[in-house]
């Protein structure tokens, strides 16, 4: 349990210093961007736009998801400040995204009832035919067009009304952003949308092998992991996304040693585990043999 004691900055760890600077970071690198379009030169502003996309799903995926499970700071007000900074870095609410993964970990990918619907929004099995995934693909492209932030407010309001307010004020502060970017320099915006776009569908085909492979039947297979060590470091141990899912608030910095003391369990439940990062899951011979 986290120490909250008015001395102390950080709610769990001190390394959590390390996912506020990388979130503060990536907020810097979009300010950076917009201050460079003018001057570069075409190919860098197309690597620049190509990081860009890939730090949204990074950020998504690490940052901003283990600060959902335990947010970094005893104060409440720097955890909204933190929550605001993730909202205009990534381009939505962190608040509406908490409720949306929140629901995520109450359905955990699961297949279709018997009406066709799931109760995780984005579960796999969604948009999937006769209790199959959905094509990879289709789910990747896809997603971005599915989110309807009615349905989110309405269970915002119904499941954390003490957030509701905080939301709605983010959602405003980075649509004022985005009026502000297009008064500023319209054609910076434009340039900025496809690959905004591309970030979230790169956060899309991660969380499809996050559970692609998993059983929805047994929780602690829900999950698909890997283990590469790179991989883990840079997405703050995400990759253990079947322990992350059997232990949710299990902070991040203990997901190496959880492992280790649930392996055994995890082969006897046939925990699904790739050898190539989730969003390079594509790339493995089962995917071929399906």
């Amino acid at each position: 349990m986290p120490n909250h004691s008015p001395f102390k900055l950080f709610a769990f760890s001190t390394w959590d210093i390390v996912p506020v600077l990388c979130g503060l970071g990536h907020l810097a690198y979009v300010i950076t961007m917009f201050l460079v379009f003018p001057h570069a030169p075409w190919w860098l502003l197309l690597l620049m736009g190509s990081v860009y996309a890939v730090s949204i799903s990074w950020n998504i995926n690490s940052v901003s998801h283990n600060f959902i499970h335990n947010p970094y700071f005893t104060s409440r007000f720097l955890n909204r400040l933190f929550s605001l900074i993730e909202s205009l870095a990534i381009g939505f609410s962190q608040t509406f995204y908490h409720c949306v993964h929140m629901r995520h970990h109450v359905g955990n990918s699961d297949v279709q009832d018997e009406t066709g619907d799931t109760i995780d929004w984005l579960s796999i099995y969604r948009y999937g035919q006769n209790g199959q995934p959905e094509n990879v693909w289709k789910y990747t492209f896809y997603s971005y067009f599915r989110d309807d932030p009615g349905e989110t407010l309405a269970e915002l309001k119904q499941k954390y009304p003490q957030d509701v307010a905080w939301g709605i004020f983010e959602v405003v502060c980075y649509v004022s952003l985005v009026i502000l970017g297009f008064l500023l320099n319209w054609k910076f915006m434009l340039f900025l949308i496809p690959f905004n776009y591309l970030g979230n569908c790169l956060s899309s085909l991660n969380g499809f092998y996050r559970h692609y492979g998993g059983n929805p039947d047994v929780p602690i297979a829900w999950g698909v992991s890997c283990y590469g060590r790179l991989y883990k470091w840079l997405w703050f141990y995400n990759g253990y996304h079947a322990e992350h899912h059997y232990r949710p608030r299990m902070h991040w910095t203990k997901m190496r040693q959880f492992h280790q003391e649930i392996a055994e369990e995890q082969k006897k439940a046939g925990v699904h585990v790739i050898s190539n990062a989730h969003a390079l899951g594509f790339l493995e011979p089962r995917l071929a043999k399906s």
